[in-house]
């Protein structure tokens, strides 16, 4: 019992700050909507093309195409299964990764604090929960328009929806939704770090597992990974109502004089 207790601690937390509310005193998802109009589209937009795991994911796939890079990594990844050990072993364990990280989306859709009232609590977790559908439903779209537009073959030849990996970018939406809904719980930054490390990890090794299985050539799961990051940011900053700001100042009158309060998210 002892050895359990330490993981199932922040575990509790999080359940537990799923009935309080956001420091500005509104439930997570009260505020989402299908109308944030264009200047908040707009900036949703801008501000998930320039993250790190959309434009890095890309880069490197378009690096795996110099001197036939993606194909002889695919070959080398399925002969000698460094990882997993064998290509069943991969491509099972790539289920399991993904499924893993859609449970921790819908975990932290959970913990979200959507405020003390039941009513109010179930329904601003539809309206947050909608936003998350949204945005994973628009990848599997996207994913499976551009494996009908491009038509590559898999590695091991099964067929040819190899471009982009749909594994890859279903983790991506899902690991990014959450570690969003991270930024919503009171919790150390210690212990938020510690989940983002487990939440990429999720989707960097269901990206190799898929590699390793013999479905996806290495830029096949680059692409899918940024584009699950990107839409995943682009609905939960456009859509969900959240403030995007990781400063702000604020300036109120009191006894005596002025109270200036700096506010810094991270």
């Amino acid at each position: 019992m002892k050895s359990l207790s330490a993981p199932l601690f922040p575990l509790a937390l999080l359940f537990l700050s799923g009935c309080s509310t956001l420091p500005n005193g509104r439930g997570w998802g009260e505020n989402a909507t299908i109308a944030p109009g264009w200047e908040r589209v707009r900036e949703s937009a801008v501000n998930a093309a320039k993250d790190p795991w959309v434009w890095g994911p890309l880069i490197g796939a378009a690096a795996f195409q110099i001197d036939d890079w993606d194909r002889r990594t695919s070959d080398w990844a399925r002969e000698h299964t460094p990882v997993f050990g064998s290509e069943k072993n991969a491509e099972d364990w790539s289920d399991h990764l993904r499924d893993a990280s859609v449970l921790a989306h819908y975990v932290t859709v959970a913990a979200t604090p959507s405020g003390p009232d039941a009513g109010d609590w179930f329904a601003n977790k539809v309206k947050g929960t909608l936003v998350g559908i949204a945005a994973v439903s628009s990848t599997v779209v996207v994913t499976n328009g551009l494996k009908s537009a491009t038509d590559r073959e898999r590695p091991n030849g099964d067929d040819s929806a190899s471009f982009p990996s749909g594994h890859t970018s279903s983790s991506a939406v899902h690991t990014r939704l959450a570690s969003r809904n991270l930024r919503s719980m009171d919790m150390s930054s210690g212990w938020r770090r510690t989940f983002d490390v487990g939440l990429t990890a999720m989707t960097v090794g269901t990206s190799w597992a898929r590699i390793e299985a013999g479905w996806h050539y290495p830029s096949d799961t680059l692409v899918g990974m940024a584009i699950g990051n990107f839409l995943a940011s682009f609905f939960n900053d456009a859509f969900l109502g959240l403030e995007n700001e990781t400063q702000s100042l604020a300036l109120s009158a009191v006894e005596d004089g002025a109270l200036m309060q700096w506010h810094w998210r991270f």
